[in-house]
Order: structure tokens, then sequence, then C-alpha cells
């Protein structure tokens, strides 16, 4: 029997993991029948769909599947907009077809006032110059959108201007203004090696990795180099992907939470059909039912733990990944 796809509403509604799982089989099934490249997926697995009544029975979706196959319904028109990863030299990128960017609005928009409330209310300052020099970012379609909605005159974008960042920074913590910062790891990283400050108004997030500039290293020596040159107590992060509809967000300590409509599993590293005890290291299972027009249901490249409360941890990638978006080396 069919399933159709579940209204947007039911996905903003879910409060609980009986919700979730509804939302989620309605969502996968729909998924199975129209999206051809993941029906043969599962087909291939020889998994019989309507077997499937829990959400951790959903076969995942390898995220690389994105680089060379269109994970989308086929009867659709056109997507209104394509995201693109942002790809190392020599390696394919990821392709993500949008069909409704409302969707993603308003995911995102959700997210983020769920753990950082009014967007109309804070300075919203970008340094993301790797981003912001090609397109098809959707990280970059969120920043836009987020800084159109402040009310703060001074939100806007930096590529390489570190003294004007400084004083923008140094005059919105002069009139304690709430800012967000957020950078790519590299940038920030330059920036502090240019300068240091003491801020108290202003939340650094950083994300995205080191894109070939710089060297990788592990998130505590990351953010321990950010917190002294900010002068701040913790540093945020981002944790989102083309791949994706919806984010997680970490307060600090490379801990992670996800919207209700979100939800993280670990896989075991040599059986990816197999879940591991909580807090324990494995591959990243990622279910975004905001992405309901592509696949809500990736096994991403990342390795990581999930913690009893639903939180997770982001600690490395595996080795034969390809180094793009929020990647470290293995701890």
């Amino acid at each position: 029997m069919k399933l159709q796809l579940p209204e947007t509403a039911e996905i903003w509604s879910i409060r609980n993991e009986q919700q979730f799982n509804n939302v989620a089989l309605k969502t996968f099934r729909f998924q199975y029948d129209n999206v051809a490249i993941y029906r043969e997926f599962v087909d291939t697995l020889k998994i019989d769909p309507n077997s499937i009544e829990h959400f951790s029975d959903i076969p995942f979706l390898p995220i690389s599947f994105f680089k060379t196959q269109s994970v989308y319904p086929q009867q659709y028109p056109k997507p209104e907009v394509v995201f693109s990863s942002s790809g190392t030299t020599g390696s394919d990128r990821s392709q993500h077809k949008i069909h409704k960017l409302k969707t993603y609005r308003e995911s995102f928009n959700r997210a983020f006032r769920q753990f950082y409330g009014k967007p109309e209310e804070l300075a919203i300052l970008g340094l993301l110059p790797s981003y912001l020099e090609r397109e098809g970012s959707s990280l970059i379609y969120m920043v836009d959108d987020l800084i159109g909605q402040s009310r703060i005159q001074e939100s806007g974008y930096y590529l390489y201007d570190h003294e004007a960042l400084r004083d923008q920074l140094l005059k919105l913590e002069d009139k304690k203004q709430p800012t967000l910062l957020i950078g790519v790891s590299y940038a920030l990283l330059d920036f502090v090696e240019k300068y240091s400050l003491d801020l108290n108004h202003t939340t650094v997030m950083e994300t995205g990795g080191m894109k070939g500039k710089r060297k990788e290293m592990v998130k505590e020596e990351l953010h321990r180099i950010l917190q002294k040159g900010f002068g701040v107590e913790s540093i945020h992060s981002e944790y989102g992907m083309t791949e994706l509809l919806s984010q997680a967000y970490s307060s600090g300590h490379n801990i992670f939470q996800a919207p209700p409509w979100m939800k993280v599993l670990i896989r075991d590293t040599n059986d990816p059909f197999c879940y591991i005890e909580n807090d324990s290291t494995g591959g990243l299972n990622i279910i975004d039912l905001a992405n309901r027009y592509s696949c809500s249901f990736i096994a991403t490249q990342d390795l990581g733990k999930l913690h009893d409360d639903g939180s997770f941890e982001v600690v490395g990638r595996f080795d034969n990944s390809d180094i793009r978006g929020c990647n470290l080396l293995v701890q």
C-alpha cells in the first residue's frame, strides 16, 4: 500500500518518538515509490518495504550516491535549485536537487530559532570566503536568509578584510549587541592569528572544516585556539551538509543537538546494517525528515557517538572518504 508524503505540518509538530516514527515510515514509503535510485538500492538489499515498522529498520542510502546519481523523484518537474558540495580538486561534487526551497527555509529557520532565538535581534556576521566564492552553497543560502531577517544594520559578510571584521566586532561589543559570527574553520584561524579579542556579547560558530587551506586538526585543538583568540568560553559548531536540509548545533564541547525532525543513529563500521550501543564510535546515519523530496535516510562518511539524551558527537571521518564539509581527523 502506498503511503502519501506527510504534510510539512506533521514534520514540524513532531514531539515524541511515535510521531517521528509515523512520519518517517510515510516518508520512506513515498521515497521508495518515487525516487528510482533509492528504490533500486532497497531492492538490491532484498528488503521488503512493507516489512518495515520502525525507522531504525529503514535502509540508509550511502551519501556518495549524491555524486553520481539523481536522488530526486523522477516524475517531478525541474527542481527550484540544485545545491552542490564544495568538493576538492579532482573529486566529484555532490548535487542535491531541491524541489521546494520553502521547505528548506522553514527547516533552517525553525532549527535556528529553537537553538539561537530570533535572527531579527542578532547581528549576524559571516566569514565564509570558500562558500561565497562559488555557486550552489546551501550554507550561503541559509546565512543569506538569516542576515536578511536581521534588523541590525551591521549584519553582513566579510571575505578577507579581517581588520574591518575586528573593528565591527569591537563596535558591536561596545553597544552590547548580541552577535553571531559564523565562519569556516580555516578563516577563523586566519583571523585569530592576526587579532586577539575579548568578546562578551558574541557567539562564535565554526563550520566547514579547512577546505584544503590548512592542515586538518581535531576539534579540541581547533576550539582551544579559537577560544583563546576570541576570548570566549566556548566555540559553537554547525553540523550540516549539502545532502541534508536540516542542521544540528553544538554550543560547545563538540556535543550536537538536533531539531525534533532530525535523528542520528550510529552504525557499526564493519557492518552497515547493525547499530551499536550508545557512547561507542561508529558511522553516522542521519534521518532528516525535512528532506522530503529527496532521500531522508543518509549513511554519512562521518564517525560519531550517540549519547543517551539523543545528543551526538562527530569524532572523525572514514579514511577512504574525500575531505569536504564538516570533517575532522579520527581522534
